[in-house]
């Protein structure tokens, strides 16, 4: 089943932007009194009936509705964007695919990307989240200075951060429990700083392995991501 994405539905946007306007009638050939399905960013799925053929502006009345409790646990990636923006785009696409609640852009000092324009980051973030049927919408975050990020911080629960050392070995699949919320740091291609990990564990992140071999940036924020879900797979 196909569905659309409307964030400002509860608000009384009942219309889809032109994208999926399009996709909705000149692909899927849908029809005025067509049934559609739209998700909203808060854990609702709507049924809804098209009520025009706007190419640029699908209009729709709800006939139906149900919302669903956000999860019990909240998994927040904060990740130093690659150099490549296709990389972090895949990274951002992929999370959203297996469930995530945050993404956070930082500046280190071994970055080799120093800003990000978000609008096409939240449009692929929109692509796989109408894909994988979720039912949150990321909170995707501008790009700041990593000190600005520990003095901004406010999050309570678990905090991680995963880097390359030979003598960190802990995993953090033996330490994280379940049903928490998660913040794990993910630094540059570079990895971060011995200053930097310092800084972190100052602020009270734990210090982890996400394996022996060396993974790149995108590739070890989707491992993150995933493991976390796992530790909190039916429970």
């Amino acid at each position: 089943m196909i569905v659309f994405f409307q964030p400002g539905i509860n608000l009384g946007d009942l219309f889809l932007d032109p994208n999926d306007s399009n996709h909705c009638l000149r692909i899927l050939r849908k029809r005025a009194g067509d049934q559609i399905t739209v998700l909203d960013e808060t854990g609702g799925i709507h049924t809804c009936i098209i009520t025009n053929k706007n190419l640029l502006r699908c209009e729709f009345e709800i006939v139906d509705s149900e919302t669903h409790p956000r999860p019990d646990y909240y998994i927040h990636i904060v990740i130093a964007p690659t150099k490549n923006k296709e990389r972090i785009e895949w990274f951002v696409e992929k999370s959203t695919e297996i469930g995530i609640d945050e993404i956070s852009f930082i500046e280190t000092e071994r970055s080799e990307r120093h800003s990000m324009k978000l609008d096409r980051i939240v449009k692929k973030c929109a692509d796989a989240f109408k894909q994988s049927k979720g039912l949150f919408f990321p909170k995707i975050n501008p790009m700041i200075p990593l000190k600005i990020f520990y003095e901004n911080l406010s999050v309570s629960g678990e905090r991680y951060i995963a880097y390359l050392d030979d003598k960190n070995d802990l995993n953090h699949l033996k330490i994280a429990q379940s049903k928490k919320s998660y913040c794990i740091l993910i630094g540059p291609e570079g990895d971060f700083t011995n200053e930097e990990v310092k800084m972190a564990i100052s602020n009270n992140f734990k210090p982890v392995s996400l394996g022996s071999n060396r993974l790149r940036t995108e590739t070890a924020g989707v491992v993150a991501c995933h493991a976390l879900n796992l530790i909190n797979y039916n429970k």
